[in-house]
């Protein structure tokens, strides 16, 4: 689905797939996160580095507002609660500025805790 966007000057579309690449870049590069999630149902050797940032992104796009769903895994000895809402400020913060869309939610499910970076680096190395 693409957001259209009016203006007197023309319209502007917004695909589901730009906005979906904006929260996965937002969410990478919050501290505490280890990586995005393919989800439960893809299993977990399928746990993504920032290759493809839209695994573990889901977005719904309206006229003029978005809603956004994160699978994420977290590191060990983060406060996840803190981590979490670091995540859903800084995704919000970006799809609104980037996009001009308001985000109206940002749904956050941890799937799974990281003990050390190399972890996750071992397991996408291993699925490819």
């Amino acid at each position: 689905m693409t957001e259209q966007l009016q203006s007197e000057n023309g319209s502007v579309r917004i695909s589901n797939d730009v906005v979906s690449k904006i929260a996965g870049m937002a969410a990478l590069e919050t501290p505490g996160i280890a990586a995005m999630s393919g989800g439960l149902s893809e299993g977990w050797a399928k746990r993504l580095s920032g290759k493809n940032v839209q695994k573990g992104v889901t977005v719904e796009v309206g006229q003029r507002e978005a809603a956004i769903d994160l699978r994420i895994i977290v590191l060990y000895e983060t406060p996840i609660h803190e981590v979490c809402r670091m995540l859903q400020q800084n995704v919000r913060e970006a799809i609104e500025s980037m996009s001009g869309l308001h985000v109206v939610e940002v749904n956050v499910k941890v799937e799974g805790v990281a003990f050390k970076d190399d972890e996750i680096e071992d397991l996408v190395v291993r699925n490819k």
